[in-house]
């Protein structure tokens, strides 16, 4: 903190990058008062809601399930008795326990009941009764009512009607708050240290998290600089002297912050999921998951995640903000590094949430963005940028690629590169690809100056090639134009001049957002998004440390999946990285890469609102299922006695209906797991079908979830 108490946010870069100072103070008005006048102080903190979130279990589950406080399910529905059938067999179980004691007692079965009683009883008690004799025969006839009653309550299931429709069913479900837990088995006492012969650092942790000085933030942060000691990244004695000076605030993240100014959903920082819905109680959901909360973390988005759904849906607030949210914590917490990119405007948060805020076209925009994704090889910087201008105009198929506008950035970008010793801005880039006499002129005599006879030849076949037909420099250039407006022109600077920045600091844990302008500059705002993911999928794939889970949250990917975007996503999976992207429609992809695009993901979303030729993609992906398929006939009886004519003739006058006997077939059939006409018509508002696959391979078949929350009562806490 600053002597104006502002926080010093420290980024990701070798230099300082302060984030944007907020309004100045108005002088001489004193402080806001924290309390009303009159008012009690506020408690002192208390760790209890700390410790209780830390100490709740968080047992083993299927993919994409809430663990924090889950209860697991049987795999397989047990079979439930209708309340109609349950109520009467109870009541038919009762009257049959009352007969049978009736007879008993009035002796219509004989006496024999009554030989252990007269066993027991010495002969002196007979006569006269005494109150000895008195209570053992009446605690005699209650032994025997109790076996009677225990028989038929076993026969008529008494003990489920309790649990469904007695006292249990009327109070929640809250698990009851047993005794604080072991040291050795405490999480809040941090054993592992203690186990390391940490015990002092393990001490003060553990007093500070007693003393409500301690968030879910700190408690991961500080789990993750542990790893990083098991790991050999860091020596024990630094990790000790950090946390006896600085407790539960050491290991800070470079911005200073150790929360992120409001959150929206519920987060589970020990597991790393976000909770994002809850899976419907509907047949068509595995019986493991109804009810239950679904939630994501970056083990699920390590394969990625596509979401399509209309405008309205809920891709934006529920499913990007809950996972910017989460990666933003982690990020805090030193485990991972997020982009996020939208349009301005879009609900992803406040700025202050994030380390580097990028406002393409913003006059006010702190920062810049580096068109070439900080590379200083120009074969790697044309790869990236003719992706971003022209992938949408390759191939669709697979198969296609860009290198031959590769082929013509390259034979610039060299050149001016080692004439100037930096890259092309906007206008020069512009300028070179349509072939500018001056600018080449100029270009020329710098590399004759500088004796590069190889990047001279690579200057000549560029300049051969401009004349024939075909050249796709000049589709290029047209490009390149829809960067080099006034809107943008303080924007893609290669001078020095402004802040650019660069995802090749996606080695830290930074929070980024960049914001696209949409308005007026649609395909530049495309243009720019394929360039941010091509620069994603360069720079995640030859980071050093893969354990910083790396994340690109893209809000609406229209016009971004090309065929290199497919196999750089594709790639995501083994380099600790993960994409999240959403559609409004399929249609906004080519048919020949949506097939591709669905088996490079592993997370596929489907919202309510989706046409049914979109459905038939997701209903292709997901494949069918075997399945029990039961066909009911009915069969008209026919009377061949008079009696019984007589009897069919009266049911029919009663029921309406002439007699019929049924018949049941079972059989197995294959069936699609979610039709296209499902799928368009089946998912109610605010829904969504969602299938997972964890970076381990495991699956989990595609659950109905309803994104509108959690249902009163069952909100889980969130430790802040």
């Amino acid at each position: 903190m600053d002597s104006d108490g502002n926080r010093d946010a420290r980024g990701t870069h070798a230099n300082p990058v302060p984030r944007p100072a907020g309004p100045p103070e108005v002088p001489g008005v004193p402080p806001r008062p924290s309390r009303a006048p009159g008012a009690a102080p506020p408690p002192l903190p208390d760790g209890s809601a700390f410790l209780s979130w830390l100490r709740t279990p968080r047992p083993e589950a299927p993919p994409g399930v809430w663990r924090l406080g889950h209860r697991p399910r049987p795999q397989e529905e047990p079979e439930r008795v209708p309340g109609r059938q349950l109520v009467s067999g109870a009541v038919i179980a009762f009257l049959v326990g009352w007969l049978i004691w009736s007879l008993l007692w009035n002796g219509y079965l004989g006496g024999w009941w009554l030989l252990p009683l007269y066993a027991m009883i010495p002969d002196s008690w007979a006569e006269p009764h005494s109150f000895g004799s008195v209570v053992v025969v009446y605690a005699y006839y209650a032994l025997i009512a109790g076996i009677i009653m225990v028989g038929v309550g076993r026969l008529g299931r008494w003990d489920e009607i309790w649990r469904r429709y007695g006292p249990p069913a009327w109070r929640p479900a809250t698990p009851a708050a047993g005794p604080p837990p072991a040291p050795r088995e405490d999480p809040a006492a941090w054993p592992a240290l203690r186990a390391a012969g940490a015990v002092e650092a393990a001490e003060r942790l553990a007093t500070e998290a007693h003393q409500g000085l301690m968030r879910d933030v700190d408690h991961a942060r500080i789990a993750r600089a542990w790893q990083g000691v098991q790991n050999g990244r860091h020596s024990l004695a630094t990790f000790t002297g950090a946390v006896l000076g600085a407790g539960s605030g050491a290991c800070p993240h470079p911005s200073g912050d150790r929360d992120l100014p409001a959150r929206r959903a519920h987060h589970d920082l020990v597991t790393g999921q976000v909770r994002i819905g809850t899976a419907a109680d509907d047949a068509r959901n595995p019986y493991a998951y109804r009810g239950t909360g679904l939630a994501l973390g970056p083990d699920l988005l390590g394969t990625s995640l596509l979401a399509v759904g209309p405008a309205g849906s809920g891709k934006t607030g529920g499913v990007v903000r809950p996972l910017a949210e989460s990666l933003c914590l982690h990020a805090l917490a030193g485990r991972a590094a997020v982009v996020v990119v939208g349009a301005a405007g879009s609900d992803l948060g406040p700025a202050e949430a994030y380390d580097v805020v990028v406002r393409i076209g913003h006059p006010d925009s702190v920062y810049d963005l580096d068109l070439y994704g900080g590379t200083t090889d120009p074969d790697e910087a044309a790869v990236v940028l003719a992706e971003a201008l022209v992938g949408d105009l390759t191939d669709p198929h697979p198969g296609g690629d860009t290198r031959r506008s590769t082929t013509v950035l390259a034979q610039l970008l060299g050149p001016f590169r080692a004439v100037h010793g930096r890259f092309p801005g906007v206008p020069e880039l512009r300028q070179l690809l349509d072939g500018t006499p001056g600018p080449l002129a100029e270009l020329r005599q710098g590399l004759r100056a500088a004796g590069q006879e190889s990047l001279l030849r690579e200057l000549d076949a560029r300049e051969r090639q401009m004349g024939h037909p075909g050249d796709v420099g000049g589709v290029l250039a047209d490009r390149v134009a829809l960067l080099d407006r006034p809107a943008f022109a303080p924007f893609f600077d290669t001078s020095g001049q402004s802040r650019p920045f660069s995802l090749k600091s996606l080695d830290h844990p930074v929070r980024v957002r960049i914001d696209l302008p949409e308005r007026g500059h649609a395909d530049a705002s495309r243009m720019l998004a394929r360039l941010v993911l091509a620069q994603f999928t360069a720079s995640v794939t030859v980071r050093e440390d893969r354990s910083l889970f790396a994340c690109l949250v893209l809000d609406d990917a229209s016009g971004v999946v090309t065929p290199e975007a497919v196999r750089g996503v594709q790639r995501l999976r083994s380099a600790g990285a993960g994409a999240v992207l959403t559609l409004r429609t399929l249609d906004d992809v080519p048919r020949a890469l949506r097939g591709p695009l669905l088996g490079a993901i592993g997370c596929r979303m489907a919202l309510s609102g989706l046409t049914p030729w979109d459905g038939q993609d997701f209903a292709e992906v997901w494949g069918k299922e075997w399945t029990e398929a039961r066909d009911v006939t009915d069969r008209q009886i026919i009377a061949e006695t008079p009696a019984g004519k007589a009897v069919h003739m009266v049911r029919r006058v009663i029921t309406g209906k002439a007699p019929t006997a049924r018949a049941v077939t079972v059989r197995q059939v294959e069936r699609e797991r979610w039709s296209a006409s499902e799928l368009a018509h089946a998912v109610p508002a605010g829904h969504a079908v969602l299938s997972l696959t964890t970076v381990r391979g495991e699956h989990a078949p595609p659950l109905l979830v309803d994104l509108r929350g959690d249902p009163p009562g069952r909100a889980p806490r969130t430790v802040q």
